[in-house]
């Protein structure tokens, strides 16, 4: 339980996206989540070009790879991140199989059908899901959570100029990611703690699983109110925020490194755009028009 998860989970390597500034890796983050949102889902009005669309999830899975390939990240660590939530992409893609009226029915069996352009839209969504999770997985396996924090702060630092306290916000989420790894290693130890006095958590209907879930949590929550009331002490003794004028030790810089992301990013951003704004189905008709129907 929980073993699987890597979501907050640093992973160390002296490569290309790991040199990148932090503000740099969080902006062109969001980017990509807008530049994948931007990839239809659907033909809309054009329901019998099913095809549309996927041109851009074959760029999007192209950007991705070379981004795993400069981050020398293992695949396993990305894949962890999928598997986590399998059962609400499962979940999604079957409602979304069975919602559509639109297209050709393919199967029917009483109320339930499937049309053609349901299974086209529902591969489109699995895809886009998938995508963005891995392409957000890849900030927290590749940056630290401190300097996730420090981006941050430094990317909302004009809100600072209206009393908004934007070290405070930056401090807790910095603090938020450091203890995600913790209390997911915590819940693993109360769970084995758990199975050698004889509980079980596998056996029984959806109702007993969820009751014999206490035991657990009961515990996790004492400790994470231990490990909060020792950190709160610990920085109250450090003499933690006496002063507003506080420096850092490491300064954000940008390089060319940077730059030449942001290129890059912002050429697969001009793609999606042309490819849903100017090139009027072509690139998807050109190359899926023939083997996916028209």
């Amino acid at each position: 339980m929980f073993k699987d998860i890597s979501f907050g989970q640093y992973y160390p390597a002296n490569s290309f996206v790991h040199k990148l500034d932090a503000r740099t890796k969080l902006i062109l983050t969001i980017v990509f989540i807008v530049a994948l949102f931007f990839i239809p889902s659907n033909a809309t009005n054009r329901v019998d070009q099913a095809w549309y669309g996927y041109f851009g999830y074959m760029v999007t899975f192209a950007v991705l790879l070379v981004v795993i390939i400069f981050a020398r990240v293992p695949i396993g660590s990305i894949l962890k991140s999928i598997k986590g939530v399998l059962f609400i992409i499962v979940l999604m893609a079957v409602i979304n199989l069975f919602v559509s009226n639109q297209g050709e029915v393919l199967w029917a069996w009483k109320r339930l059908h499937i049309t053609d352009s349901a299974v086209h839209t529902t591969i489109k969504l699995i895809l886009r899901l998938v995508l963005l999770i891995i392409g957000a997985s890849i900030l927290p396996l590749t940056t630290t959570p401190v300097a996730i924090a420090d981006g941050l702060e430094s990317l909302l630092k004009p809100l600072g100029w209206i009393k908004v306290p934007i070290h405070d916000m930056a401090m807790i989420l910095s603090i938020a990611l450091r203890f995600i790894p913790t209390l997911f290693e915590e819940t693993q130890k109360i769970v084995a703690t758990q199975k050698a006095r004889g509980a079980s958590f596998d056996t029984g209907n959806l109702f007993k699983r969820a009751k014999a879930l206490i035991p657990i949590l009961i515990p996790l929550f004492v400790s994470s109110f231990r490990r909060a009331d020792e950190l709160a002490f610990a920085m109250d003794s450090r003499c933690y925020n006496a002063t507003n004028k506080r420096t850092k030790y490491r300064v954000n810089k940008l390089g060319w490194r940077d730059l030449l992301a942001f290129l890059f990013m912002n050429a697969y951003l001009v793609v999606i755009l042309l490819d849903r704004y100017y090139w009027v189905f072509e690139m998807d008709r050109i190359i899926f028009g023939g083997w996916l129907g028209k």
